[in-house]
């Protein structure tokens, strides 16, 4: 098993470019099983979850090629079958449960075994089976997700939680049903964005995109297309952490500055400031680093909603800069009952911090860290973990990087360039 040793103290210095957002790649790879005709898409990152997608659409029937040594791929699903999926490969990610909607549109079903992922606490997929049998699916399980329908039909569906996959898995499979869908309380993140813009290429008619109401009229067809794939905005504010808190300068290029905003306003209140200039964002050296309280010199809270509100995904980071500034604030994630259960590793290594429940923390700071052998337990605490080594005296070991691979393209490999010392050995 490989790990990460990294001997923190060493700001960061240059200039980087994030990889293509994961959470947009996944959905479109899955919405090129919609065409039988071929769909490239550029800037396709270079990390697990994407092969191992690959690997579940190929046992599919979909051809895929790299084209060359880019990050450009060619997906053509010329014939489609609803083959029986590994149920080990199906437990490595999340985003397996995404073929449900595109397979139910193209071919009229799909058995899928259990959905796997971060392990941050229960997920619940009961949003994805109540939005496809309002378009007409039928289901049942019995250790695997029995999906079929004789054809779609339009509806007008009210999401009983504005999941950010269901959302996804009913926008494939509106687009190719018979009439006119509503979907209402849709999630509305950057990356569904991306997967609206990219079905219209292909010919769907998707309207109100980046609302919680979408208005979809099916279409009989879709065609192939090109598509590039926005940056990774977690990406993005993961590498401007790592920058803050090794009191380090960084320019980060193509940074998607359009879907910053509350992300620039939550990270004020730690004493994190950066700069936008054109598409790219600067992060200077001299950062404030003060907690800002609350009218009164009320203890503040950060607490994560729905977008364009602060991402759940992001919370791991936010706590290690918190360590990091001077004050104290309270951290409140509603939505996952394990998100915080890596405050013991952080703790471990020197910071204040007091888990309150499964889902709020106290941190008070600054505290100096110091190195420590860690184990990653998700993409994104993995990430934190990564800032907290950086920032810490002495060394540190991360081990179960296989986590943080899932999301992180060559993630030492980019932070060596910028001065981190950081390597990857085999355990």
């Amino acid at each position: 098993m490989e790990k990460f040793v990294i001997h923190g103290g060493t700001p960061l210095h240059g200039v980087m470019q994030p990889s293509g957002n994961k959470n947009a790649a996944l959905p479109s790879m899955a919405a090129c099983l919609l065409t039988d005709e071929p769909v490239i898409l550029h800037n396709v990152p270079d990390i697990v979850d994407v092969i191992t997608m690959r690997k579940l659409m190929e046992s599919l029937g979909v051809s895929v090629k790299r084209l060359g040594e880019t990050s450009s791929w060619e997906f053509q699903a010329k014939e489609v079958r609803p083959a029986d999926l590994d149920p080990d490969i199906c437990r490595q990610i999340r985003a397996s449960i995404l073929l449900a909607g595109p397979m139910l549109a193209r071919s009229g079903g799909l058995v899928l075994p259990p959905p796997g992922g971060d392990v941050i606490g229960r997920r619940r997929v009961d949003t994805h089976i109540l939005a496809l049998q309002q378009l007409g699916a039928s289901f049942f399980y019995d250790n695997s997700f029995h999906f079929s329908a004789n054809g779609l039909t339009g509806a007008d569906i009210l999401l009983d939680e504005a999941s950010v996959t269901a959302t996804e898995n009913a926008i494939m499979a509106a687009v190719r049903a018979k009439g006119r869908t509503i979907l209402r309380n849709a999630a509305s993140e950057p990356h569904i964005q991306e997967l609206c813009q990219m079905l219209n290429q292909m010919g769907a008619m998707i309207n109100n995109i980046g609302s919680n109401t979408l208005v979809i009229d099916g279409v009989t067809d879709l065609h192939g297309t090109e598509f590039t794939i926005g940056p990774d905005y977690l990406e993005v504010i993961s590498f401007l952490g790592a920058a803050v808190v090794t009191r380090g300068e960084l320019r980060i290029k193509n940074a998607g500055v359009a879907h910053l905003g509350m992300i620039k306003l939550v990270l004020r209140r730690l004493g994190v400031d950066f700069d936008i200039l054109g598409e790219d964002i600067l992060v200077g050296p001299d950062q404030r680093l003060v907690i800002e309280s609350d009218l009164g010199n009320a203890i503040p809270e950060i607490s994560v909603m729905p977008w364009p509100a602060f991402p759940t995904d992001l919370m791991s980071i936010a706590i290690v800069l918190a360590t990091q500034s001077t004050g104290t604030i309270l951290f409140h994630d509603w939505m996952y009952p394990s998100r915080m259960f890596f405050i013991d590793k952080l703790v471990s290594m020197g910071a204040q911090i007091v888990l309150c429940d499964p889902h709020r923390c106290i941190v008070n700071g600054p505290t100096r860290l110091n190195g420590e052998k860690l184990d990653s337990p998700d993409i994104r605490a993995g990430i934190a973990l990564v800032l907290a080594a950086l920032s810490a005296k002495g060394t540190s070991v991360i081990r179960n990087i296989s986590q943080i691979d899932r999301g992180y393209e060559k993630l030492e490999v980019k932070l060596a360039r910028l001065g981190a010392q950081i390597e990857r050995v085999e355990g």
